[in-house]
């Protein structure tokens, strides 16, 4: 028992395999659909980017200070690294599912230039959101992370420069996540 749950992989696999079950074993309830299977592909990795970005800013960022210096080459050199390939790709995972099931379904052009009705502009609103979001994980946090981490080549100037400017980001992103998170969840009841 041990042995399965210490392998991340091989519990992965199972979960996938006790979905495609449900998702055959109830078919005749919910029929089985590119659009529920992107949405629930957006689901999972929705959870897994959210689920970092308060992590980083509820646990890893405000304990750092306070963690002694001999250890915070195991958060930074072994945990951090890790925590940010997930954060990034699940950030890029839950816009494109967004996306397909925004165009499976029909509302993506409406949606994302707010011409839709109704729950189709509280989507558009939340697809906006979570954009301008990515765009901070990719292209705002990643780069400085990469510095602070000593993944890139960055002087101690650099560093230091750089920390900031990934706190702001992160922070816009927690921000952003609570109406982006009520525009999602919202927008689905009546779907």
């Amino acid at each position: 028992m041990a042995k399965f749950f210490g392998n991340l992989h091989l519990v992965l696999v199972v979960g996938l395999i006790a979905a495609i079950a449900v998702m055959v074993g109830y078919g005749e309830s919910a029929p089985v659909t590119a659009n529920g299977i992107f949405r629930w592909a957006h689901t999972f990795f929705g959870i897994l980017w959210i689920g970092l970005l308060y992590y980083l800013n509820f646990v890893q960022v405000p304990t750092m200070p306070k963690v002694p210096a001999e250890l915070k080459k195991g958060v930074t050199g072994y945990i951090a690294p890790k925590v940010f390939f997930f954060f990034r790709y699940a950030a890029l995972l839950t816009v494109v599912t967004g996306l397909v099931v925004a165009y499976l379904t029909g509302y993506a052009h409406e949606a994302l230039s707010f011409s839709g009705e109704g729950n189709v502009k509280l989507i558009g609103l939340g697809m906006w959101l979570a954009l301008i979001m990515a765009f901070n994980v990719w292209f705002i946090i990643w780069p400085a992370q990469q510095k602070i981490l000593g993944l890139k080549e960055a002087s101690d100037e650099e560093k230091a420069a750089a920390a900031p400017r990934a706190l702001a980001a992160s922070r816009t992103n927690l921000l952003l996540s609570l109406p982006m998170l009520y525009c999602m969840v919202t927008a689905n009841l009546g779907a």
